[in-house]
């Protein structure tokens, strides 16, 4: 039978896909752990290879970002991702505690869903690829429609480097009719074993009502405070750097500037000196109109945007080498739009009193739709810095760093990674960076340590000498009755 209709063309070949997937993996499963590693090197390598190519095509497709900060991504999740994993001890024995005699056995999940953002198409493949294989899993990918085309050519990639190695075919996967009927289907199979959700807070919600185990991150509405004591030239710099990065695509890039009243003016002229340009008047209404829906979301029109073109998109006249449209807000919430998460090239500006002030605004704003997620400071006040760590609900606190790349592993030592955890309170089953360790299940074998000195029971079952002496005691009754 012909199936026409594109929903179910679309959950039929999910079906299969899970099928095959099953089969692949449960072979996967029985190599050496230093074949695993050797097939995920040439996944590593291959992708590397084609950093470049991938990053052109994903920016075309979609028509977000910047092929060189893509580039820049594409080689965190294959070179740098790899040189992070190579030797991490994911499967078989991977830890033996000899004091408390316990030993830890990892164990692949089994088959994984791994839904990809059109934001980070290519980078978020090839991270989730290494990271499923480095723990022995299958992975499918169900890519966004919007960068069917930059995924699928991913895929194919770290298809083949895979079969070069001889790992079974269906042990890497892509979906080629992406619907929300075949992604529902992905994620509900009873033959996936986990789902690792990488892109707008509706779809990682789907993924965690799906009945499935899910690997999610939430919403990123990041904060950078600017507090007295720091170099301010730096801190300006790095903020930028990190904001046009790729166009600002990176949920962990910073979305409102807050400093202190006795620093703004110098943090407001390093700006302008730096391309930041001050929105005034009607520019400021001309830009809200077209950064948001007529339901308050996000203008997905303008996400990935350079200031030139968002100015042109407002119809508002910016001076040539402007990075970054600034909005110095009043306030945080629904009504006003600037305090809100923008992946393009938008920031909030705020002035408060002293760092106090500024702590509290920044909990403000992440409460504003980034709780869990990141907040960076620029401060050389270690004291403040600590203050700041205590008390924000954030699972990266980022310190005198660009945010984007802080984040993601490329400036801090933190693990390279794609799918940043927001935990519980961002509504996330981690606050990790997702690694290999978050795609095993462990085994634990535990010896006694302890004697409870739980003694036998005494053995009460009647023995030979037991009815030897009922008989004397039969027969001694017998002869008392004759007498």
């Amino acid at each position: 039978m012909d199936i026409k209709d594109r929903d179910l063309r679309s959950i039929q070949e999910v079906r299969l896909l899970v099928k095959e997937a099953k089969k692949a993996q449960k072979e996967f499963a029985k190599f050496s752990t230093e074949l695993i590693n050797e097939i995920v090197k040439q996944l590593s390598m291959a992708a590397r290879a084609e950093a470049e190519n991938l990053a052109k095509m994903a920016v075309e497709e979609t028509g977000f970002g910047i092929w060189q900060d893509k580039m820049t991504k594409n080689i965190v999740a294959s070179e740098k991702l790899y040189e992070h994993i190579k030797d991490m001890k994911t499967i078989g024995m991977i830890n033996e505690d000899k004091d408390r005699k316990i030993v830890e056995i990892g164990t692949p999940v089994g088959v994984i869903a791994a839904l990809i953002p059109s934001t980070n198409p290519t980078s978020t493949a090839i991270y989730k690829a290494l990271i499923a294989l480095k723990s022995g899993n299958a992975i499918i990918f169900s890519p966004h429609p919007r960068a069917l085309k930059c995924t699928l050519k991913t895929v194919e990639i770290l298809k083949k480097a895979a079969a070069g190695m001889g790992a079974p075919e269906g042990l890497i996967s892509c979906m080629s009719i992406p619907t929300i009927e075949g992604t529902n289907e992905l994620m509900k199979h009873e033959d996936v074993s986990l789902i690792l959700a990488t892109g707008g807070t509706a779809m990682v919600k789907a993924a965690y009502s799906s009945g499935t185990p899910a690997l999610g991150v939430g919403p990123g509405n990041v904060p950078a405070f600017i507090e007295r004591s720091a170099d301010v030239k730096k801190s300006i710099s790095k903020i930028l750097a990190s904001k046009t990065f790729d166009n600002g695509t990176v949920c962990a890039s910073e979305q409102a500037v807050v400093t202190e009243r006795c620093i703004a003016d110098k943090v407001k002229d390093e700006f302008e000196k730096q391309g930041g340009y001050f929105l005034k008047g009607e520019e400021i209404d001309r830009v809200v109109k077209i950064m948001e829906t007529p339901s308050g979301g996000m203008n997905p029109k303008i996400v990935g945007k350079s200031a030139k073109d968002i100015a042109a998109m407002a119809g508002i006249t910016i001076p040539d080498g402007v990075k970054v449209l600034i909005c110095e807000e009043k306030g945080v919430g629904k009504e006003y739009p600037f305090s809100k998460e923008k992946l393009t090239q938008l920031l909030a500006f705020y002035t408060v009193e002293d760092w106090i002030e500024g702590c509290e605004l920044c909990y403000k704003l992440l409460e504003n739709g980034g709780l869990g997620h990141t907040m960076v400071i620029h401060s050389n006040n270690e004291e403040i810095i600590r203050e700041f760590a205590l008390k924000k609900p954030v699972s990266r606190l980022l310190v005198n760093t660009p945010s984007t790349q802080g984040a993601i592993g490329l400036s801090t030592g933190l693990a390279p990674a794609l799918t940043l955890g927001c935990g519980a309170v961002g509504g996330s089953a981690t606050s990790d960076n997702v690694g290999p360790e978050h795609l095993i299940n462990i085994r634990r074998m535990a010896y006694e340590v302890d004697d409870l000195d739980i003694k036998p029971e005494e053995d009460k079952s009647i023995d030979k000498l037991d009815i030897e002496a009922i008989c004397k005691m039969v027969i001694e009754e017998l002869k008392n009755i004759k007498k």
